[in-house]
């Protein structure tokens, strides 16, 4: 008599039959959009559970899903930017779709931080990013305390993705849809400890900004826009995972120094004081910081001109 088959949750564990997930993405099958919870199937018992939901940590990552690890440079190169590309998507994604449900910056911010994290700390192609990133707007909306609802995240978000098909039903699609939700919100929690409250640069900006206006000449400041301007490459630095590298005093000097150079703008007496205007401002930053975080800056915009 043949051996019985193995639970579907140990199938796709050793990378066999893909189930027990509604995926958000246009990258998956038809078949894995329409089949399957995003849950431990009913009688796995608590190891089973842990398998599947890592409470964070190296030693508690999950399943990769076969890579070779002795694979040549030139085809890691081409994989690391194929995946920089995706998760350029992705954050877009996050942002518009943010932008269409009436989120602010910070929410936007807070989601796009806990998608970088949850991303670095799994392993590559473990989940769906476009349903890590549904959860990341679901959860972020919550600790900015901007609360959103499950039904207009989800009628948002497939909107993005599948404009071409019409508005989702409240069916079973739809319950499956809003169950991979919240089981994917709770898996984040486990994998981020919990943490997921940040120090956004936002307001850091703002004094920077409200310190450079006295600086400034005044008719130099009303027709120069250095704030949005400064606002908006802060937003798009979210694109990459600048905000896991870097402090946010930082990244909002950056940003107002990046503006600075885009307008031509020299602020009146740097240089003579032995001080620049950032030192003054931003304990611990350098110019080499700077300049660092300007070309990570920078490559963000050349990152969208590539796609």
């Amino acid at each position: 008599t043949p051996p019985p088959p193995p639970p579907p949750w140990r199938r796709r564990a050793t990378g066999g039959d893909e189930q027990g997930q509604i995926s958000l993405s246009p990258l998956g099958s038809e078949q894995q959009r329409t089949r399957g919870r995003a849950q431990t199937p009913p009688g796995a018992s608590s190891r089973h559970r842990r398998e599947r939901a890592p409470a964070g940590g190296d030693e508690h990552r999950p399943l990769s899903l076969g890579r070779s690890l002795a694979a040549p440079s030139g085809m890691e190169e081409e994989e690391e930017s194929r995946r920089e590309r995706l998760h350029f998507r992705v954050c877009r994604f996050i942002l518009e779709s943010g932008v269409k449900l009436g989120l602010g910056s910070l929410p936007l911010a807070s989601a796009c931080t806990i998608y970088h994290r949850f991303v670095a700390r799994t392993a590559p192609g473990a989940y769906d990013p476009y349903l890590v990133a549904t959860a990341a707007i679901f959860l972020a909306g919550k600790v900015e305390e901007q609360h959103l609802r499950a039904r207009d995240i989800l009628n948002v978000c497939h909107r993005y993705l599948y404009p071409r098909l019409p508005p989702l039903q409240v069916d079973n699609t739809f319950w499956d849809l809003r169950e991979s939700l919240v089981q994917c919100e709770l898996l984040m929690l486990r994998v981020l400890n919990f943490q997921v409250s940040f120090q956004h640069p936002h307001k850091y900006l703002l004094h920077y900004l409200l310190a450079l206006r006295g600086w400034l000449n005044r008719h130099v400041w009303q027709r120069t826009p250095l704030g949005p301007t400064a606002w908006a490459l802060l937003r798009d630095s979210y694109h990459g995972p600048l905000c896991l590298r870097h402090r946010p005093q930082h990244l909002a000097a950056a940003a107002l120094h990046l503006a600075l150079l885009c307008y031509g703008l020299e602020v009146p007496g740097q240089g003579g004081s032995g001080r620049d205007w950032w030192q003054v401002l931003c304990e611990g930053c350098t110019w080499d910081i700077l300049q660092e975080i300007g070309r990570e800056m920078v490559a963000v915009y050349e990152m969208d001109a590539k796609l």
